[in-house]
């Protein structure tokens, strides 16, 4: 079997997963895993399937024919994994809403080579304020050799730095 990593972003509506979901089935295709979700009027989606290796290019052709329907569809093959599973941490943030967020915590984990597997972010307002505040989690891998000591104290002098709460586990 062939693996492939589908992405596709268009203009929400009813039935989109499905018009997917069905020339997959159709070109006999498996469904592995998937990341779907609507931001502000798109719905947008990374999905890992397998194919026959004879079968991928009759399933691309299918999946390329969304775009006659307004959805943007790319598709890459996907690589064989040949890192050890790593241990995952979990990372929440919450803070006063302000650009550049998202930066510094990736700048942070990218100087100590710590991997983001997921995150998923939204601004939502402060409960007795009504303040736009940021809101995050992540799910990480650390290298082998990093001290989860080492990744906690950075983390925590940037939340400091933030004025933000932040917990790592």
């Amino acid at each position: 079997m062939t693996a492939l990593i589908l992405t596709f972003i268009g203009r929400d509506r009813p039935g989109l997963v499905r018009a997917i979901a069905s020339r997959v089935a159709g070109k006999g295709g498996l469904w592995l895993e998937s990341r779907l979700v609507r931001l502000a009027g798109q719905f947008a989606g990374v999905v890992r399937v397998e194919a026959a290796p004879e079968r991928v290019a009759e399933l691309s052709a299918a999946l390329h024919g969304l775009e006659v329907e307004g959805l943007k569809v790319t598709i890459a093959t996907a690589e064989a994994e040949t890192r050890e599973t790593p241990e995952l941490l979990s990372l929440e943030l919450l803070c006063l809403d302000r650009p550049g967020i998202v930066s510094e915590v990736a700048a942070a984990l990218t100087a100590l080579e710590v991997n983001i597997e997921e995150f998923e972010s939204e601004v939502v307002a402060a409960a007795f304020t009504g303040q736009p505040m940021f809101k995050a989690s992540a799910r990480l891998s650390a290298p082998a050799g990093l001290a989860l000591e080492t990744l906690r104290q950075r983390l925590e002098t940037l939340a400091a730095e933030m004025m933000a709460d932040l917990s790592l586990t």
